[in-house]
């Protein structure tokens, strides 16, 4: 009977031991974490690549991103079904006047330092890329970061040690410490004045010697764990070992891994596309970053430029048509042929009739029309400001966070399809004017020639001048399909050093 206590009071007592150690483990499991900040959607696809290159490592820490009122309820239901903690903030305001404005709300980092529901978390910026495992972060000492321009702390990768009293001591000096930036970074380096004299941090060294040291209060991070894509783009290569690269940070301002452009430009941009292309579908269309809002756009720019050349050119392409299909049912296609290679055998040109009389009635032995000397000059002007409104209006209408090769053909698409109707629409202008000057002249001379023949030279005229147009437009096709297949024709990889 004794021993039959003495068993179920084993029993209970090892059943209140596990129930009372279970907050212990659970909250020594979730007592490091990954964080990283968001403000607005236009970092969204920034933070879910991040994300993503964070589990690639095999990592099972929590992620957690802090985000702000502008952020969309999509946004945070799509970083939630990434695998995301989603923790709302208010911002903290900039209390510097002089400031670049998209630093308004950047001082808000400063909030990792009071996560002290977590013993230490790894902050990452937005526009940072994991290549490989950082887990040793974690015996980083209490404030850990990476050197840059002249001996600064650079704050897009940060270990910290959460404590309620630091982010009380640091909210009471952020009004008069200064920031040479006019955001958090400066602040930071004001903050942890003595940084740059600090130790190098080794992750390779035994817990034991670990464990016998005080935990220091600042560590150096390598450059291996913030490699900086604007250190590469000055000599075209890292500076380190690319093997042992851990994180690479893209602070090249306007030019964003996101950014389709960018991966045409800077050659690290490759390693955050192919971590991008193997998005999951967490949300119905979002699989390989895209925007299921923005399909239905994507497939109106792409066919969109189609139409319009179409609609600009049915005219004359059933003009075309249906005088090759008169000539092939009268048989005279060969005798026109013939007539043109002889002609060009004797050494004769083609006199261009496009302004729409016989050829008869403009250009006879004692007439000659005269072309203005300004207009070759006026035309090479509105030609180059024609391709410059042609890109930048292509430019303006590409969705920025398209997949590069879509970038780059909706670019090429829009690009060609402004350009024509610009300058095609000069050379337009011309040949009316011309033809009303040529009609004027001819009129005044010979009245009779001009009456007689307006009448049956219509049709020559709409044949002739439909002709040209299409001559005109297939030669802008083939120069536009020609020159961007050059590079590949004589082995040119990239037109940049990338």
């Amino acid at each position: 009977m004794r021993s039959k206590h003495s068993i179920f009071g084993f029993l209970v007592i090892l059943f209140m031991s596990f129930q009372s150690g279970l907050p212990a483990l659970a909250s020594g499991s979730r007592s490091e974490a990954y964080v990283t900040l968001l403000y607005g959607d236009e970092f969204l696809l920034g933070v879910r690549v991040l994300g993503k290159s964070i589990r690639d490592t095999g990592s099972t820490k929590d992620m957690v991103v802090l985000v702000s009122d502008g952020v969309s309820n999509y946004a945070k239901k799509l970083l939630k079904a990434d695998g995301w903690i989603v923790e709302l903030i208010s911002l903290l305001a900039n209390p510097n006047q002089v400031r670049p404005k998209r630093f308004w709300g950047v001082y808000t980092k400063l909030k990792i330092f009071n996560m002290t529901n977590y013993r230490k978390v790894v902050y990452l910026d937005a526009d940072t890329i994991i290549v490989k495992s950082i887990e040793d972060l974690f015996k980083c000492g209490k404030f850990c970061a990476n050197l840059k321009h002249s001996e600064r702390l650079n704050s897009g990768v940060m270990v910290v040690e959460p404590s309620e009293m630091l982010f009380k001591d640091m909210m009471s000096k952020v009004n008069t410490l200064p920031s040479y930036t006019g955001g958090d970074q400066g602040f930071l380096n004001s903050y942890f004045s003595g940084f740059a004299s600090a130790h190098v941090f080794e992750p390779n060294l035994s817990s034991d010697v670990m464990n016998s040291r005080p935990v220091p209060e600042m560590e150096r991070l390598s450059t291996l764990y913030n490699a900086d894509v604007g250190l590469y783009m000055l000599a075209n290569k890292w500076m380190v070992d690319e093997k042992e690269l851990q994180v690479i940070h893209y602070t090249l301002g306007p030019l964003k891994p996101w950014d389709w452009w960018t991966a045409w430009l800077l050659k690290p941009v490759d390693v955050w596309q192919n971590v991008r292309e193997r998005l999951g579908e967490s949300l119905p269309g979002t699989g390989g970053g895209r925007n299921p809002n923005e399909d239905l756009l994507l497939k109106f720019l792409s066919l969109l430029p189609l139409f319009v050349l179409l609609f600009c050119n049915y005219r004359s392409f059933l003009q075309i048509s249906k005088d090759f299909f008169d000539a092939l049912r009268r048989g005279s296609l060969c005798d026109h042929v013939k007539h043109i290679y002889y002609k060009f055998r004797a050494g004769g040109g083609l006199a261009y009739s496009a302004v729409g009389a016989s050829s008869s009635s403009i250009i006879n032995s004692n007439q000659q029309s005269k072309v203005p000397a300004y207009l070759g000059g006026v035309s090479i002007f509105v030609c180059f400001m024609a391709a410059v409104v042609s890109l930048a209006l292509a430019f303006a209408v590409v969705p920025r966070q398209v997949m590069p090769w879509t970038g780059l053909l909706l670019m090429y698409e829009w690009a060609f399809t402004i350009f024509y109707l610009i300058f095609g629409g000069y050379l337009h202008l011309t040949y009316q004017l011309g033809k009303i000057t040529t009609q004027a002249g001819l009129f005044s001379s010979h009245p009779e020639s001009f009456d007689c023949d307006s009448g049956k030279g219509h049709q020559q005229q709409a044949s002739t001048c439909d002709a040209a147009t299409w001559y005109y437009g297939l030669g802008m096709a083939l120069l536009a399909v020609a020159a961007p297949s050059l590079p590949c024709i004589f082995g040119i990889t990239a037109l940049f050093l990338r």
